[in-house]
């Protein structure tokens, strides 16, 4: 697993252009909520094949600086990330750099609540470093939509 993990760091490292965003240029965590509900709509509209393609697209519309959008199967599936070598697998298991099971606790969760916040470290991939990270997650036709905002603490 901290083989995969370590994958998906690199991978994510390269998928965002350096000039998306300059430091001071992060995302908010009202932009993490809006851009989840903003995925949900677009979900609804346009069908889930259509939807997790686009969500997937690391230049797409719901990536935007730091900020882009993941869907996950209740039990650990990851449908969609700007990872392509995520998608599909299970990641249940993944764990943050404090051995905090992220995955596990968001999809947990929401198998009792329709949306919540976690906080974990996970890597930027615009400041390419691992960073504290405050993530809004919405369940809807038993997926769980998500997107997080990084934090300079």
């Amino acid at each position: 697993m901290k083989r995969l993990c370590a994958l998906m760091f690199v991978a994510v490292a390269g998928l965002l252009p350096a000039s998306a965003a300059g430091p001071g240029e992060r995302a908010t965590t009202a932009e993490a909520e809006a851009l989840v509900k903003k995925a949900i709509d677009y979900y609804k509209k346009n069908g889930r094949d259509k939807a997790l393609a686009e969500f997937s697209k690391p230049a797409g519309k719901f990536v935007d600086r730091d900020l882009y959008v993941t869907v996950y199967t209740l039990d650990g599936k990851c449908l969609s990330h700007i990872n392509d070598r995520v998608i599909g697998k299970n990641m249940w298991d993944q764990r943050d750099v404090d051995g905090k099971y992220f995955t596990r606790e968001r999809l947990e969760a929401a198998k009792t609540q329709p949306s919540g916040w976690q906080d974990f470290k996970f890597f930027n991939p615009v400041t390419k470093k691992i960073e504290p990270k405050r993530q809004y997650w919405e369940r809807h036709d038993d997926l769980v939509f998500a997107a997080g905002a990084y934090r300079q603490d």
